[in-house]
């Protein structure tokens, strides 16, 4: 958990759960990962829990936290928090009855807005009928190339207030992209040691696609090194559209 998130587009992270196993190309330099292995060494109690090194690494095997589940209910002011920044909540090994309970707390907590994203929009739009989805939960999938555009088709099977898309690390041309039923597009390109250049035009087409559709549009960075490296301006401007539809008390981020 995280009072604070470095994140432009959220405001607080939430882990009732850690640890993944990597699923698609987008994983290959997974910051959570990296970050898991050094929390593992300072002897943090939530990264003990080892993955299988093939797909995980030190740290990253996927654990439950009873303990934080209580966590977004001692925050007495509104937020809009990411939930499992350092995992999947729909990922094969999280209990469903423990998703549900994740579910409970949302429903339980009005005052925040929780966005939720994964990878696993096929396991996501299985058990989509058997959670409580509250008014205040945003539901993304992560889209980093042509070839993963089928979790746009399962996310717009769950009746979330809010379906979002992440195209980040964008690595490829979403030239096919059907944003209906899409509120909101968040656009990266990725960063680290061995970061893969994003293309400008692969950008520039999400950005006027979603001025097509009326999708909010949020571009988080161009990468590099470090995410800041290259800076969040594309042709001249900053783009940070946020969803008209929010929780009620909760303040978007300026």
């Amino acid at each position: 958990m995280a009072d604070h998130s470095p994140i432009e587009w959220t405001e607080a992270t939430w882990n009732p759960t850690t640890g993944c196993d990597r699923v698609s190309r987008g994983c290959d330099n997974c910051y959570a990962l990296t970050l898991s292995k050094r929390l593992k060494a300072m002897g943090s109690a939530k990264y003990q829990t080892d993955g299988d090194p093939r797909t995980s690494g030190p740290g990253f095997g996927v654990a439950v936290h009873e303990d934080a589940l209580d966590v977004p209910r001692r925050w007495r002011d509104p937020r809009i928090v990411f939930v499992n920044s350092m995992s999947d909540l729909f990922h094969a090994r999280v209990p469903l009855p423990f998703v549900q309970r994740v579910f409970e707390v949302m429903r339980e907590t009005p005052q925040h807005t929780y966005q939720l994203l994964t990878k696993r929009a096929g396991r996501l739009a299985k058990v989509a009928p058997q959670l409580d989805w509250a008014p205040n939960i945003w539901m993304g999938v992560s889209v980093e190339g042509p070839t993963e555009l089928s979790r746009v088709d399962d996310l717009r099977r769950v009746p979330a207030a809010v379906r979002f898309i992440s195209a980040e690390p964008l690595l490829g041309p979403l030239t096919d992209l059907n944003l209906n039923g899409i509120d909101w597009l968040i656009a990266g390109g990725e960063s680290g040691p061995v970061h893969r250049p994003v293309d400008p035009l692969w950008v520039r087409q999400l950005r006027d696609r979603c001025g097509e559709a009326g999708t909010a549009f949020f571009f988080k960075q161009w990468g590099g090194r470090t995410p800041k490296a290259g800076g969040r301006e594309l042709d001249g401007r900053e783009h940070s559209a946020m969803p008209e539809r929010i929780s009620a008390g909760t303040p978007l981020k300026a």
